[in-house]
């Protein structure tokens, strides 16, 4: 999504002589992470047709969105290669993590000591510098965090009716590690003692299917109080979050960065509850904005929402003070200028 908005700005490509190439492989959803000969041609397509750029163009730097493990990272190594063969200044922005783990290997070791010599690298957070640090000095790291698209008006918010029971609302695919039973069971937590409240989850299934999911909310015995309501997209997905009192995301997923939703769901002016992973505790002021809780606490994340859902007023207080924080650091035009101000810099 965030390479699609840097491709199409405006304002950065009006700012810099710019070639996109698209360097991914898989051309569906099917296709990620499933090797193929097709994946294996479109390949050397890429890397024959930057080489072919390299030769007719002389460009002075090159700006990737770097892989950070697994075979897309070997991938990424032979564009690398090549880059430093000709003596092209790189940026990487990475948008993934894994280094410190997947580092452990001296194969892997190597090739990132490779890969980031005397390269630049953009950060979504401040709080994934510790995954690369072995490889980057801190002089050579640049914080650009994510910025979405404005879509609600304030007035919206504003007049939005104070409903009970309190909905608590879920956005994400339905992956294990994304925190959904650990969301279940303090719902079923919150059931038993007796807090009214309504827990709507939105997304697509993912290693969960809805039948497991749902067979899940029968053994809580929460059928009355959490719903899957599937994929949702454009008006009905906006109403969602309108109606919306609350925002759970207790994520553990191991490749959590900078997770948009949680952008999104401020831009609504909902209070936030999600955990210390990636670059979350840069997004939620604690106390502020919403609450941070250890991965996987069921006890503490339905500590926390029980504290938003008896009292209206902290809610609408933190929802208001997300909202805040998102026009004034996470829209479209602030990441625009933020990342334009970067690549300005590090080209000079």
């Amino acid at each position: 999504m965030i390479g699609e908005l840097i491709k199409d700005s405006s304002l950065i490509n009006d700012s810099f002589d710019c070639r996109y190439i698209n360097l991914l492989m898989s051309r569906t959803i099917n296709e990620t992470g499933r090797p193929s000969i097709l994946k294996v041609i479109r390949f050397i397509k890429v890397w024959f047709k930057l080489l072919f750029d390299i030769l007719k163009d002389k460009p002075d730097v090159c700006y990737l969105a770097l892989t950070a493990t697994g075979i897309p990272f070997y991938k990424d190594v032979l564009l690398v290669a090549l880059l430093r063969l000709f003596k092209i200044k790189r940026i990487y922005h990475l948008h993934n993590k894994g280094v410190k783990n997947f580092q452990t290997s001296k194969i892997n070791f190597r090739l990132y000591r490779f890969v980031f010599s005397n390269a630049d690298v953009i950060l979504l957070s401040k709080q994934l510098y510790k995954d690369i640090e072995t490889f980057v000095p801190s002089s050579r790291v640049h914080i650009c965090p994510n910025g979405i698209e404005d879509t609600v008006r304030d007035t919206e918010i504003q007049s939005k009716p104070k409903e009970n029971p309190a909905k608590i609302l879920f956005l994400s695919n339905l992956l294990e590690s994304k925190g959904v039973f650990v969301l279940l069971d303090a719902c079923a937590i919150l059931k038993q003692k007796g807090i009214d409240f309504e827990c709507n989850l939105i997304g697509a299934e993912g290693d969960l299917s809805a039948k497991q999911f749902n067979k899940r909310v029968v053994q809580k015995g929460v059928t009355d109080r959490v719903v899957y309501l599937g994929k949702k997209f454009g008006q009905d997905k906006y109403d969602i979050f309108m109606n919306a009192d609350i925002f759970a995301f207790p994520t553990y997923y191991f490749n959590e960065c900078f997770p948009l939703v949680l952008l999104e769901a401020m831009s609504f002016g909902l209070p936030l509850v999600s955990t210390f992973e990636g670059g979350i505790p840069d997004i939620i002021e604690v106390g502020t904005t919403g609450y941070l809780v250890p991965q996987r606490n069921v006890e503490a994340l339905a500590d926390k929402l029980e504290m938003l859902i008896k009292n209206p007023k902290l809610r609408q207080q933190m929802g208001k003070a997300g909202r805040i924080k998102y026009q004034n650091e996470f829209t479209l035009p602030i990441f625009e200028n933020r990342l334009k101000d970067i690549l300005e810099r590090i080209s000079n």
